[in-house]
């Protein structure tokens, strides 16, 4: 496969992937794959790996699906789109931007009323910059400052209860400079000390903003973490 081929599997894989219907699909048949050659599946992983990295905040709906389809039919085997399609690369980059933005704006609207809640819990703390701070078992160690190494366990989820990322699911607690992590984290974290488990509820302007971060975290999102601090480096 050259070089252009896969620029253009690349493409139409990024499309496919920002273009999310905004219910989830049914999960196939559990024999669904058994009826794949070894090369179908060659190409339907690439393509399935291709959707999961270009995983957008576009939401299409059903219509634009189908036209997407069927200019990826119309050229896939040589033929010729149905209009002059140099020039829409950038049209779509905007149209991504302008998806994002709008999306970004529904998420923050839709956590307000979680992060109200949770202000209001026995023992959070609302600070100025938005972060929502609750010890949840107390310790009794140091308190680390921005430029320390820290070692901590932690559960990543959204509002919603989903799961995005946890050190205690992967069963490896994890090390990093502190300056080196969200705005959410340098804060909260300086806040605790040695053996304190903390609820972090972190909206997007100290977290990831508008951009979100690959398909697990959309734009605007507000992430609730929970973090154990194990122990600060070299202290």
């Amino acid at each position: 496969m050259n070089r252009n081929s896969v620029y253009a599997l690349l493409l139409v894989g990024a499309a496919l992937g920002a273009c999310q219907k905004d219910a989830a699909p049914a999960a196939p048949p559990p024999t669904a794959a058994t009826a794949l050659s070894e090369d179908e599946k060659t190409l339907y992983a690439l393509g399935a790996m291709i959707g999961q990295k270009f995983a957008g905040p576009m939401r299409c709906s059903d219509k634009e699906l189908e036209v997407l389809l069927r200019g990826v039919k119309a050229t896939a085997r040589g033929g010729q789109p149905e209009f002059p399609v140099d020039g829409y690369a950038q049209k779509f980059d905007a149209l991504a931007r302008s998806r994002a933005m709008a999306g970004a704006a529904d998420n923050k609207a839709q956590a307000a009323s979680f992060r109200d809640a949770a202000a209001t819990e026995t023992g959070a703390v609302k600070f100025a910059s938005g972060l929502v701070y609750r010890t949840m078992t107390p310790g009794s160690g140091k308190s680390p400052k921005a430029t320390d190494v820290v070692r901590v366990h932690y559960h990543g989820t959204l509002p919603d209860g989903k799961v995005f990322d946890s050190s205690v699911k992967r069963g490896q607690p994890v090390e990093f400079a502190l300056n080196g992590v969200i705005p959410c984290w340098t804060e909260g974290v300086q806040r605790m000390k040695v053996g304190e488990k903390a609820r972090l509820v972190c909206p997007s302007e100290i977290a990831y903003g508008d951009d979100g971060r690959g398909p697990d975290i959309p734009p605007g999102a507000t992430l609730v973490f929970e973090v154990e601090l194990l122990s600060i480096k070299g202290r």
